[in-house]
């Protein structure tokens, strides 16, 4: 009985990778081709080939670790075509141009929206979308194929053209299989041949503080699935409008509307943050447009710098009614300031100048 693994030289519980390293180290030892005239050494090219064959497929594999042998295992002494290509390079350093490797998944691009407070404080939200996976009836293969018969499994092909020059050599992808290296024989009756289903993927993704609007978050591997990997997925995050404040950048911006007298003789009220209400004092003498700046209010920096202030801008509230004694008020300030005030008619002129006299 043979012990593949002895014959390979690696561990039985050797990875798939350690054990094509361990075929290719030895197949380029005992290549016949190297060793011409030693037939002992063709017999141990054919048993590390059968070694391999036996190893490097799972359902072998898994039959050899409980069975001990395979049946008709001596059949097997010829490798994967993938194999031969790389053993050839590694052998004679010929390359025979970029072979076609498995495709990897396309990116995905999902908007999710988010508020202030999620900005301001991060946290995990919910992200539910829908993608492309391997199908799981084939694997991704599409169903039953071959060995391109163009191009050999290389996914490419030559072609060659005698000029004044002398011969000229051109390589472009196999129109057979389009630069796969197999073709289909037969369709998955699950995913039809295109080596995909569909499916919704729902997962947890984590806000940093002070995200910026519009910024994309990459989740790797969350993309469409290919059989050379899945793609990324990409995050393009929204804001959603806050009721009261205004973001801009790290800063948020809040207007405070003030009446005529709280302008004049100065207030203390509160304004709306994120963390809860905010007391501010309004001094007298406050005018439209002013700015009070309360540092540490607004946003974290996403560079990690301090945060950003609340801004608050000042505007003015001018009545349009006002009952008679705030009329009568206003006037009689205006009077004092020495301010003309009001739109009085001519008789009523006349009648505050006779009460006056």
């Amino acid at each position: 009985m043979k012990d593949y693994y002895a014959v390979l030289g690696v561990p039985k519980n050797a990875s798939l990778e350690e054990i094509k390293r361990a075929y290719r180290e030895l197949a380029k030892k005992y290549h016949p081709d190297k060793n011409r005239g030693d037939p002992s050494a063709e017999e141990r090219f054919k048993e590390i080939n059968e070694a391999y064959a036996v190893l490097s497929d799972p359902k072998k594999r898994a039959e050899y670790d409980r069975r001990g042998y395979v049946e008709g295992a001596e059949a097997y002494r010829n490798v994967d075509p993938e194999d031969l290509f790389d053993l050839f390079e590694d052998l004679f350093g010929v390359r025979f141009g970029p072979r076609a490797r498995p495709r990897r998944g396309e990116d995905l691009e999902v908007a999710v929206t988010v508020d202030l407070t999620t900005v301001a404080r991060g946290g995990r939200i919910p992200v539910r979308y829908r993608r492309r996976v391997l199908c799981p009836t084939c694997r991704g293969s599409g169903g039953k194929s071959q060995v391109c018969p163009t191009c050999r499994g290389s996914g490419r092909v030559q072609q060659y053209q005698r000029t004044f020059f002398g011969t000229m050599v051109q390589e472009s992808v196999c129109p057979h299989c389009k630069g796969q290296g197999r073709i289909l024989t037969e369709a998955c009756p699950t995913c039809g041949g295109r080596g995909w289903v569909e499916e919704e993927a729902a997962l947890e993704v984590a806000i940093p503080p002070g995200i910026d609007e519009h910024q994309r978050l990459r989740i790797p591997g969350a993309g469409h699935q290919g059989p050379g990997g899945a793609g990324d997925l990409y995050l393009r995050v929204r804001v959603r409008p806050h009721p009261e404040l205004r973001r801009d950048g790290k800063n948020l911006v809040y207007t405070l509307k003030l009446g005529l007298a709280q302008a004049a003789l100065g207030a203390r009220v509160e304004v709306p943050g994120l963390e809860g209400p905010v007391p501010l004092e309004v001094p007298p003498g406050t005018g439209h447009g002013e700015v009070f700046e309360l540092e540490g209010a607004g946003l974290p920096d996403p560079s990690g710098g301090p945060p950003g202030s609340l801004l608050v801008v000042t505007a003015l509230k001018v009545p349009k009614k006002l009952p008679p004694k705030a009329k009568k008020a206003l006037l009689e300030y205006a009077e004092a300031m020495g301010e003309e005030a009001g739109l009085e008619g001519l008789w009523d002129k006349v009648k505050r100048a006779f009460k006056k006299g």
